[in-house]
């Protein structure tokens, strides 16, 4: 963990933090297109993410592609991250998240695991959920948002946990992922209160990006490869 001079002269930690963005998923709800490549304001909604993530100081990043990978991976290579697929998507999303966290390389203090298809996160929100996990309480290793919405509250994403939970995942049997090992030490995990809704947002049926037309005004078109797939 690294330190930086205040403005008045004290000190204060940085944390060097490592992020897996999922985007290795077949789709199907979505008629098979790769969620990550829709477009919000002509941004494919991985670029946006990768954008987002670069913006909070995130100092690594692992794309992991799998079922859309020749599709996906075009889009972010000029990105500075590492791009790894993984080699069984259909086995599902905490594969992936293994492949992903497996793949980080530096020495890390956290990691935040991420989804592609969340239209409307932005560097502010990654920067709150990092600060969140700065002050969390002791004992905590999981920090992720709770998000109050007019339905009630609602579990969001990003997730961000430290660097030793990271390995106790990839140190665990192969079914074990990011929720797998909170419910297991649920002691160690907070919900983290908030009333952001854009970390509640995210698409997987075509009825949510109706919905999400509706509820934000903004529109998520397809690009013109996959407007008529």
């Amino acid at each position: 963990m690294g330190c930086l001079l205040k403005g008045g002269g004290g000190l204060y930690s940085r944390l060097v933090v490592g992020a897996v963005l999922l985007a290795a998923g077949s789709a199907s709800r979505m008629g098979h297109r790769p969620k990550a490549l829709l477009e919000l304001g002509g941004v494919p909604l991985i670029r946006r993410a990768l954008i987002a993530l670069s913006g909070a100081g995130v100092d690594e990043v692992v794309v992991v592609t799998g079922h859309h990978a020749q599709a996906i991976e075009p889009v972010v290579q000029e990105f500075p991250v590492t791009l790894v697929r993984n080699p069984q998507p259909q086995e599902g999303q905490v594969s992936s998240q293994r492949v992903g966290l497996g793949a980080l390389a530096g020495k890390l203090d956290a990691v935040i695991v991420a989804l592609a298809d969340q239209p409307m996160l932005n560097a502010q929100d990654i920067t709150a959920l990092i600060a969140a996990y700065k002050k969390r309480p002791e004992g905590v290793e999981v920090v992720y948002p709770l998000v109050s919405t007019p339905q009630g509250e609602q579990r969001g994403n990003p997730v961000i946990f430290s660097a030793e939970v990271c390995q106790r995942i990839l140190q665990s049997d192969a079914n074990v992922g990011c929720r797998q090992w909170q419910a297991a030490h649920a002691s160690q995990v907070l919900a983290w209160p908030t009333d952001n809704l854009r970390y509640a947002i995210d698409v997987d049926t075509p009825d949510d990006l109706a919905r999400f037309e509706r509820d934000t005004g903004h529109v998520l078109k397809w690009p013109a490869a996959l407007a008529s797939a």
